[in-house]
């Protein structure tokens, strides 16, 4: 599997790239801060919005994804707070088992949401730890499930 630029149209069948592109959509604190308004569309079911605070150690190619995980009560977003690159991998869902792995890297100043029940990679720093505020869905239920595969898929550079 080839490590591909993230990109929102690439992203989009499993949630969205949250970044700052073009035109604010209103100019705040007399006019010295550009809002750009609701930029990923949050979902936690019957739970509640949580922010959470990780520290996730630094990994590097070639990268092996063992498994995989979903959430299926809540979307899920990832905001690095130490613009280290991530490493965003993702998969279809093929009558409850993931298929069509891809895996994707961040650039400084990118985030991401993903959708309610959108199978994923572990958090992956790239070639440095990182720090991330992490909002997903507080609440009763389980709201985890992982994919092991029998044979693991290798992440490698397009290099």
């Amino acid at each position: 599997m080839q490590l591909e630029p993230l990109t929102a149209a690439e992203f989009a069948p499993f949630g969205e790239v949250i970044e700052i592109t073009g035109t604010p959509d209103k100019l705040i604190n007399q006019g010295l801060c550009g809002r750009h308004h609701d930029l990923a569309r949050l979902d936690f079911g019957s739970g509640a919005a949580g922010i959470s605070l990780f520290n996730a150690e630094a990994r590097q190619l070639p990268y092996l994804v063992e498994l995989v995980e979903r959430h299926p009560e809540g979307s899920q977003a990832f905001i690095p707070l130490n613009q280290v690159p991530m490493m965003v991998i993702v998969a279809q869902d093929d009558a409850g088992t993931p298929a069509d792995l891809r895996a994707f890297l961040s650039q400084p100043g990118q985030s991401i949401n993903l959708h309610r029940g959108t199978w994923h990679g572990v958090l992956a720093p790239f070639e440095a730890p990182g720090q991330y505020a992490v909002v997903d869905r507080i609440g009763e239920g389980d709201n985890l499930e992982e994919h092991w595969f029998s044979a693991p898929y290798t992440v490698k550079s397009d290099q």
